[in-house]
């Protein structure tokens, strides 16, 4: 096995974690240590045994996440593949196969790659006298509820996985990959949808959000004019024409939320993904776009609940993101913000009164410079509450979805308002709380 991946070209650096490099080194010092002794003692025997039952636990450690099934050893090599950015990976993503002599390189490292789906391991099992890779490499798993693993990063892994298990060839193994980086990409903004950001190990990284809300824009009842108008902004976007950063406001518990999530459910196949940013990481933006600048993936930066107080001045930051600074923003990038604040900063009366005492002389500045982030926004939605017609039909709605028929239309009704009454007020989210609330009840 060493000799087959020291041979690799453009996927070389696999990094001295990657499993396969570990496995690579354990078989090489085994092979060894049994061709310079006549006989390999107890100690040395025991010691390569606890590593390879380490590896494979790491193996079922890393199935277990991404849902591999069937032949654990050939669903983590199709893995390796489709996880693996190189200059190589990257330039096929979203665009396929170019004409290049690196790809006499690629064909080559895929070669070895098929040598490696159908390594035989029946040799190393019988001088150790294990049978690990003999029950990974035919395993039945636990069915696991689809919260519980990366079902998008699964389902991905295992249709390329039996592609390439099948292929007669390298040049076939080629086309099945770079026809994958074309359709869904490479590494992890291939693979995952929605992301969010750290800086606990010290440099900032962008992290996958493993499972993600599989919401659409037809889940929220109303609001049709506000979905659409993010919807014809969103499809500019992904298509490469001018497009708009987004704000959504108004009253609590809308849908606004729930609209930005639908929106990367819908365009997701098309090429975009999304980045949640909290407000204490503003700061973290420009590294953040560095990161993500030269990749053939369309972003929004997603900000929840956006709102600053009086005090607070991360604002400035991402006014400086959005409109400011030498570097322009690139092409690839858009910020979509809900906020319950129509101007996100808050305002006091203190910065509109003529009659009190102001330390700062020009207010007019202070307003206009309150006031200025939200017109970096080219794009305003409002999301107002309902009127209580308007929320009657959202319950309605959502009832016949639920199939709840327990209930006449009138005792739906007055059940709803009474539950409005009580428990937040007129809003989408109330009514989803209320149908949540009746399908719970045992009839």
């Amino acid at each position: 096995m060493y000799n087959l991946i020291s041979k690799l070209v453009v996927y070389k650096n696999l990094g001295d974690n990657c499993l396969l490099v570990k496995l690579a080194d354990v078989i090489k010092e085994f092979d060894y240590l049994s061709e310079s002794r006549e006989k390999i003692n107890h100690i040395d025997k025991e010691n390569i045994i606890s590593r390879i039952y380490t590896l494979i636990n790491e193996l079922l450690d890393i199935a277990t996440v991404y849902g591999f099934d069937n032949n654990l050893w050939q669903n983590y090599l199709a893995y390796l593949l489709i996880s693996t950015e190189n200059p190589f990976s990257i330039i096929c993503e979203k665009s396929g196969s170019k004409e290049g002599t690196v790809n006499i390189f690629a064909k080559s490292d895929f070669k070895i790659f098929k040598d490696l789906f159908h390594y035989d391991f029946t040799v190393l099992e019988e001088k150790l006298g294990i049978n690990c890779f003999s029950i990974i490499t035919n395993y039945k798993a636990i069915e696991k509820n689809s919260t519980r693993y990366n079902k998008n990063v699964s389902d991905k892994v295992k249709m390329i996985c039996d592609k390439i298990a099948a292929a007669k060839d390298e040049d076939e193994i080629f086309k099945i990959v770079t026809d994958f980086y074309r359709d869904y990409g490479v590494g992890k903004f291939g693979l995952n949808k929605a992301f969010r950001i750290s800086k606990e190990k010290g440099d900032l990284e962008i992290i996958p959000i493993i499972n993600t809300r599989d919401v659409r824009l037809s889940d929220l009842v109303g609001y049709e004019m506000q979905k659409q108008k993010l919807v014809e902004n969103t499809k500019a976007f992904v298509e490469g024409k001018k497009a708009n950063n987004v704000l959504l406001y108004g009253d609590s518990g809308t849908g606004k939320s729930t609209s930005v999530k639908a929106i990367l459910n819908e365009f997701y196949d098309r090429g975009l993904r999304m980045i949640e940013i909290y407000k204490h990481q503003i700061k973290e933006l420009p590294e953040v776009i560095s990161q993500i600048k030269n990749r053939n993936y369309k972003f929004i930066l997603y900000m929840d609940d956006l709102s600053f107080e009086e005090f607070e001045t991360e604002y400035k930051y991402l006014k400086a993101v959005i409109e400011g600074g030498l570097e322009n923003k690139p092409d690839n990038i858009l910020i979509y913000a809900t906020s319950n604040r129509r101007h996100l900063i808050k305002e006091t009366w203190k910065d509109r009164s003529d009659m009190e005492y102001n330390e700062d002389i020009h207010r007019s500045d202070t307003i206009e410079e309150k006031l200025s982030l939200v017109q970096r926004f080219g794009i305003t939605i409002n999301y107002s509450a309902p009127s209580r017609d308007e929320y009657i039909k959202i319950v309605k709605e959502l009832a016949a979805r639920e199939g709840i028929s327990y209930l006449s239309e009138d005792e739906l009704i007055a059940q709803a308002n009474r539950w409005e009454l009580y428990n937040g007020g007129l809003s989408g989210r109330t009514a989803q709380q209320f149908i949540n609330y009746l399908a719970g009840k045992e009839i």
